[in-house]
């Protein structure tokens, strides 16, 4: 259904892209990343379309996220470049959609934008009851709701000042203008996006209406029940909080610092505290984009010549390009591996203990411990002489720990 629902914007979204190009000033024209008059018009005779239905599908695609607004031009985004191999893409493209209901059916001109506002803010405990009743539901019902959902957020608004209350405090009224033009607005414009059918007095959700509203309470809970209260916090810290927790905890903590945030600025957080100093929060960072999944691949590929982050934004595009876990490690280099061997081994030694440390050096690459030493030296990683002083106070063995603290030595005088 989301498919057939955004083939049309999918279908002027890739000839935006095949057509215009980079770099093309036909879809900048007016500064907002528009269609110019003359871009609406070859597309729609090389599509087959109307002006007017061209510069729809247009705008239905840069809600859905299949055309990217950066500053004063637009260019594919993503979803689009998933289209053809990314359900997910999809779903993702029509929620976004769904979520953009009241910019995708211009509202009533003649209404106070504040009246439009709070029927917005309405909307979601409505489609909720429409998703709780799973079936027709008469206007008038959802038109009472609308009016007490509106008092309430009236309520919620009222501030009651500290102090003497010489007057009494005005409490609020129930909608002083019908409110029955803009819920006409509203389910028709919901109908537009395919999130329910509205007509003999009737709205019902449709299947994917239904899913949508659901997903939305099923986000709702899922942020509500943050296992280790980490939430609210900044990534670093949600990241700090994560790190004794077993892996499964740790996704569902991940999952539900997710749900209570934009995707876009948290990725652009994760991948922050990936930049710091912490080699743990440094692979947490990237367990966490994981769960994040294909919204996070444009991100993860833009640091992917980062060296600090480059072995891990490779496995991590491994796996999600479908490569077995345990097979992703292959598309490293020696020297890829060595330094992610080495930042592993750093995280270790900072927060795990002197037997794990130990057994760290059972997954090098490399066969021999000699040929360890040496290409740990090579690579360069800042906390070499730190790990590899670690590594001689933790091992048990008195030549090897010797060797691995001369190899340190070594490091650190620049000797060979």
């Amino acid at each position: 259904m989301a498919r057939s629902g955004l083939a049309d914007a999918a279908r002027v979204a890739h000839w935006a892209d095949a057509a215009l190009g980079p770099g093309s000033e036909g879809a900048r024209a007016d500064g907002k990343a528009t269609l110019s008059d003359a871009t609406a018009e070859r597309a729609a005779r090389d599509l087959g379309l109307t002006v007017a239905q061209v510069r729809a599908d247009w705008d239905t695609a840069r809600l859905a996220g299949l055309i990217e607004v950066h500053g004063d031009s637009a260019r594919p985004g993503w979803r689009l470049r998933a289209w053809d191999r990314d359900d997910s893409a999809v779903l993702r493209g029509w929620v976004a959609l769904f979520d953009a209901w009241s910019l995708a059916h211009a509202e009533l001109s003649e209404r106070e934008p504040a009246a439009v506002a709070e029927v917005v803010s309405a909307m979601p405990q409505v489609l909720s009851f429409l998703q709780l009743s799973a079936g027709p539901v008469p206007v008038e019902q959802l038109l009472d709701l609308l009016e007490q959902r509106v008092v309430e957020l009236r309520t919620e608004r009222c501030e009651i000042p500290y102090g003497p209350q010489p007057e009494p405090v005005e409490q609020p009224e129930a909608p002083d203008a019908p409110l029955a033009p803009l819920l006409d607005w509203a389910l028709h414009a919901l109908a537009s996006v395919g999130a329910l059918t509205y007509g003999d007095g009737h709205a019902t959700l449709t299947p994917l209406g239904s899913w949508a509203v659901w997903v939305k309470l099923e986000q709702i809970c899922v942020a509500a029940q943050s296992p280790a209260g980490n939430i609210e916090a900044v990534a670093e810290e949600m990241l700090r909080g994560c790190a004794q927790l077993r892996p499964n905890a740790a996704r569902a903590e991940y999952r539900a610092w997710l749900a209570a945030r934009p995707v876009g600025s948290a990725v652009t957080e994760l991948i922050a505290a990936a930049r710091g100093d912490d080699a743990l929060l440094r692979g947490l960072a990237f367990e966490a984009l994981r769960v994040v999944g294909a919204p996070a691949e444009p991100d993860v590929r833009a640091v992917a010549d980062e060296p600090t982050l480059r072995p891990y934004a490779l496995l991590w595009l491994a796996e999600h390009d479908g490569v077995d876990p345990e097979d992703a490690h292959e598309v490293l280099t020696r020297e890829e591996a060595t330094w992610l061997w080495v930042d592993t081994a750093a995280a270790v030694a900072d927060h795990g203990e002197a037997p794990m440390l130990v057994r760290h050096l059972e997954s090098a690459v490399q066969p021999t411990v000699p040929m360890l030493l040496d290409e740990v030296r090579a690579v360069g990683h800042p906390r070499t002489v730190q790990v590899l002083v670690a590594l001689a106070a933790a091992h048990p063995d008195p030549a090897l720990a010797k060797a691995v603290r001369r190899a340190a030595f070594q490091v650190h005088t620049g000797g060979n």
